[in-house]
């Protein structure tokens, strides 16, 4: 990244990306293809048509694009000297082909399709849609093959995963002391701590986004499936950041160190916690605890102790029971271990072992907090409370028999919030704590 500013003073864009390419090392063969222009360019090859491919990419990576698909009679692109976008594009066209046929799909195609003989579109930036239409260029065809904007936005910032946050407010109900004021304040930490998160979930996405690819299932996040810009992501990464710091001032200063200290750590865990075996399944409960002291940090709540060491027994135990279905849907596929994970298959028992003790300790941990005496001035009838032991014993024995079954999403969240079951426990628990308060 310091070396950035030196490759473009010393050699433009074109040496920016020839020294991006060499080392960020992409694979061809998981990029996400419009499809639409694959199979049009495939039937042209069929046809005998010879089919180039013209980019404003580094030759490197246009080289084993190429190669992968197999379709081109050959390769033109910026080649670390020459940067072949605009203009320079259009020229290197002129002197190869005395007419051509093109596809563009941004602002720099807008000289190249102005001179083609047939001009088509793929997926179009607003800024080409514009350009188009100032210039008159008529278009043969629009390859279309992204999904809606709006939905693709909400699944980038994964919304779903904002139930999470939701802990914040668990300081505050367990206190038996809310308030309208509290409650304002719990709502304004709630979308604060989801900004941040969802802000997180962006940068997380762009920086695995070569592992998502391969992945199963993470190879439709719209990062991994093209669906979504990495300009675009950054964007509203950095709207969200601005949302959460207008609605700062309104907050107590301890939650707003509570909330560095939570981007601080999802930071590095991004970066490089995640790549640590035990450490990433450890840092996950953590921050899920540091959820709850933020909460109680901005309603003026304080945190005992008991729920803190259940939170990260409970939390941990979901970590690892993620881990766990990763590592089975790898060993489902021949894989031998996780990338960028640094969990291999051969780990999966290993981890069963540690996921399902968590669980039972957490339970421990809340049969033990509801045996105190001083559970009573919280609750006129706490004897009441063991009557949720039971129900929890069977969602975390479920999970995890559901896990080893390989019938659990690999996020136990996304889960618990589709599953019926799940929900309904959850009300049923809820509903026993307010049986043993009245």
């Amino acid at each position: 990244m310091l070396s950035t500013p030196g490759w473009l003073l010393s050699g433009g864009k074109a040496r920016l990306k020839a020294e991006v390419a060499a080392l960020a090392h992409l694979d061809a063969t998981h990029l996400p293809y419009n499809q639409a222009v694959l199979h049009f360019l495939q039937d042209q090859h069929r046809l005998g048509r010879p089919v180039y491919l013209v980019t404003g990419a580094d030759a490197s990576l246009a080289r084993r694009v190429a190669t992968h698909l197999g379709i081109f009679a050959g390769v033109l692109a910026s080649d670390g000297t020459t940067n072949l976008t605009g203009s320079h594009k259009l020229a290197e066209l002129q002197q190869h082909f005395p007419s051509y046929d093109y596809i563009g799909n941004a602002t720099p195609d807008l000289p190249a399709l102005a001179h083609a003989r047939r001009a088509y579109i793929a997926n179009p930036s607003a800024g080409l849609r514009v350009g188009i239409k100032a210039r008159a260029i008529p278009v043969v065809h629009c390859f279309e093959d992204h999904k809606p904007a709006l939905p693709t936005i909400f699944k980038a910032i994964r919304v779903h995963q904002w139930a999470k946050n939701v802990l914040l407010f668990l300081p505050l109900l367990l206190s038996h002391r809310v308030s309208w004021h509290n409650g304002l304040l719990a709502y304004a930490a709630f979308f604060c701590f989801s900004f941040i998160a969802s802000a997180n979930y962006l940068v997380n996405d762009l920086l695995d986004i070569e592992n998502d690819r391969r992945h199963l299932k993470k190879r439709l996040r719209p990062f991994a499936a093209g669906d979504l810009s990495i300009f675009t992501g950054m964007a509203i990464a950095l709207l969200l950041v601005a949302g959460c710091c207008a609605m700062l001032p309104w907050l107590p200063g301890k939650f707003a160190l509570w909330l560095l200290l939570y981007a601080a750590v999802t930071s590095a865990y991004s970066f490089y916690f995640k790549r640590v075996p035990l450490v990433d399944v450890l840092v996950l409960s953590g921050l899920y605890t540091l959820r709850m002291l933020a909460g109680g940090a901005a309603t003026g709540t304080l945190i005992s102790p008991w729920l803190s060491s259940f939170a990260v027994f409970l939390f941990l135990s979901l970590a690892m029971v993620k881990r766990f279905s990763e590592l089975a849907n790898l060993r489902e596929r021949g894989i031998a271990n996780s990338h960028g994970r640094g969990y291999l298959v051969t780990d999966l028992e290993q981890i069963r072992a540690f996921g399902t003790s968590s669980a039972y300790a957490a339970v421990v941990v809340f049969s033990l907090y509801i045996s105190r005496p001083d559970v009573d001035a919280l609750y006129r009838h706490s004897g009441r409370l063991w009557l949720i032991v039971p129900f929890m014993l069977y969602w975390l024995n479920r999970v995890w028999l559901l896990a080893s079954r390989g019938d659990l999403d690999e996020d136990p969240v996304i889960f618990a919030i589709r599953d019926r079951v799940s929900l309904a426990i959850a009300a049923a628990v809820a509903i026993l704590a307010i049986f043993a308060t009245i």
